[in-house]
C-alpha cells in the first residue's frame, strides 16, 4: 500500500522523516528533546529546517476526524494547535503497517501542565492553572465545540503577563454543534473535574509541587469561575427605560474580561418601559486587537493589557494625550520596546516570548523602585532584570533555527 499524505501548505520536507519506523523508534537526530504532556498516543516533536511539529500515531479515521475537526477551529478563530496534515499508508521495512500519523505545528512558547511545575509552579498557582482552562472551556462552549474529554493533558499552556492562556492540543473526542446545550456542557465540566482531579492529585504524590494541592477545592473552583463566566457572558439582563446606562456598562464588564461584543440582543416591552439586553456573540481578545492596531504585535490577551497601560503612562508622562494613539504607540515602539528587546543576547530569546519578558521587565521596576524609593529607570531596570534573571532561565521556545 501506497504511503498518502493529506496536507494544508504541504511542507515537502516532511517526506523526509523515517516513516518506515513507529514513532518510538525514530532517532535523535530527528526529534527534538521538548517537553511533552501525557497522552494515550505515541507523540514525537521533530524539526523540520525552519519548522517545528508534533507527530501523534493513531488510526486513518481518528486522524483525518481530528485533522478537519482542528481545521475548523483555526477557522473559528479558536485557541488550539494548528494542524499540518495526515500520513497514512505507512509500512515497516519488512511491509509490516504502522499507524496513521496525525501532524501539528508546535506551539511556540507552550509548555505543558507538568513542565510549568518543574520550572517553579507550585500549589498556590494551581487556581491560574484553573483559570485558563476555564476561559478556553468557555470559549468553545459558546463557539458550539463539545469537547468530551476536557483535561490539563489535552492542553498546552502559554504565559500571559502573570496568568496562562490555554491552547487546545486534542480534538479527537471533539463534536461541533450549532449550540451546546446545558446536558453537554455539564457533561464536559463534569469530565473535566474528574480528569483534573486525578492529574492533579498524581502530580500531587509524583512530589512535583512542594506543598499538598486540596484537589476538592480546586474542582470547586473550577466549577464556580466557569458559572459565573459563563453567566457574564449569558445572561439575559432586564431593566427600566431609565437605566439605559445599563447597556453601556454590561459592555465595558465585557470589555474589563478581556471579551469584545459582537452582536448584542436588545429586546424592549410594548409600552417600551422594560428593555432586556443579552450578549449573543463574544470573543475574546479585546485588548490583544486593540493593541495590534496599535502597534502590529500579535501577543496574548493580559499580555496586551499590561502594555496598553504603560502606553497610557508613556503618553501621560510626555503629555501625548491629545497626541495620536497610533503616532504615540508608534513613539513608544522607537523609544521604549525596541531598545529593550535589542539589549537580549541572542541566546537569550528562546527564554520567554518579548511581550512576557516586557511583563517581567515592569514587575521587576516596581521591585527595584521600591527598593530604592524613587522610580527607576525602564532601561536601567531592562538590564538588571536581563543579567539577573532572563538569561538564567530555560528555554521555552524551540525553533529550526536552534
Amino acid at each position: 500500500m501506497a504511503m498518502r499524505i493529506v496536507a494544508s501548505r504541504p511542507d515537502p520536507a516532511i517526506l523526509r522523516l523515517p516513516w518506515h519506523l513507529p514513532l518510538e523508534e525514530w532517532p535523535d537526530d530527528v526529534v527534538v528533546p521538548l517537553p511533552r504532556g501525557l497522552s494515550r498516543h505515541v507523540v514525537r516533536i521533530v524539526r523540520l529546517g525552519s519548522s517545528v511539529y508534533a507527530v501523534k500515531e493513531t488510526n486513518d479515521d481518528i486522524a483525518f476526524r481530528e485533522y478537519r475537526m482542528l481545521r475548523d477551529l483555526q477557522r473559528m478563530g479558536m485557541p488550539s494547535v494548528v494542524p499540518q496534515g495526515v500520513v497514512t499508508g505507512r509500512e515497516s521495512r519488512d511491509g509490516e503497517d504502522l499507524p496513521a500519523a496525525l501532524i501539528t505545528h508546535h506551539l511556540r512558547f507552550s509548555l505543558p501542565y507538568r513542565s510549568l511545575f518543574s520550572r517553579g509552579m507550585d500549589a498556590e498557582h494551581v487556581p491560574t492553572l484553573i483559570d485558563a482552562i476555564v476561559v478556553l472551556l468557555v470559549r468553545l462552549h459558546l463557539a458550539g465545540f463539545y469537547w468530551g474529554d476536557v483535561s490539563l493533558s489535552n492542553v498546552l499552556f502559554r504565559r500571559d503577563a502573570g496568568a496562562l492562556a490555554a491552547y487546545l492540543v486534542d480534538a479527537e473526542t471533539g463534536e461541533l454543534h450549532e449550540h451546546v446545550g446545558d446536558r453537554l456542557r455539564e457533561y464536559d465540566i463534569t469530565v473535566g473535574c474528574e480528569n483534573i482531579f486525578a492529574e492533579l492529585m498524581d502530580l500531587s504524590a509524583s512530589g512535583a509541587v512542594q506543598r499538598p494541592i486540596d484537589g476538592f477545592a480546586i474542582i470547586e473552583h473550577l466549577r464556580s469561575r466557569y458559572e459565573a463566566l459563563w453567566r457574564e457572558l449569558t445572561d439575559l439582563e432586564e431593566f427600566g427605560a431609565d437605566e439605559m446606562w445599563r447597556i453601556e456598562r454590561r459592555v465595558e464588564r465585557l470589555n474589563d474580561l478581556g471579551f469584545d461584543v459582537d452582536e448584542l440582543d436588545i429586546v424592549t416591552d410594548l409600552g417600551g418601559d422594560t428593555i432586556r439586553i443579552q450578549p449573543k456573540v463574544v470573543d475574546l481578545g479585546h485588548h490583544t486587537r486593540e493593541l495590534r492596531d496599535l502597534t502590529g504585535m500579535a501577543v496574548e490577551d493580559n499580555q496586551a493589557r499590561r502594555i496598553l497601560n504603560d502606553l497610557a503612562s508613556f503618553a501621560a508622562h510626555y503629555d501625548l494625550g491629545r497626541e495620536d494613539r497610533h503616532v504615540m504607540a508608534s513613539r513608544w515602539m522607537h523609544e521604549i520596546f525596541e531598545p529593550i528587546m535589542a539589549m537580549i543576547p541572542p541566546d537569550a530569546t528562546g527564554k520567554l516570548e518579548p511581550a512576557e519578558i516586557f511583563h517581567e521587565i515592569l514587575e521587576h521596576r516596581w521591585y527595584l523602585s521600591e527598593q530604592a524609593g524613587h522610580e527607576v529607570g525602564i532601561h536601567e531596570t531592562a538590564r538588571d532584570y536581563i543579567e539577573r534573571f532572563l538569561t538564567a532561565r530555560p528555554d521555552e521556545a524551540i525553533t529550526g533555527q536552534e
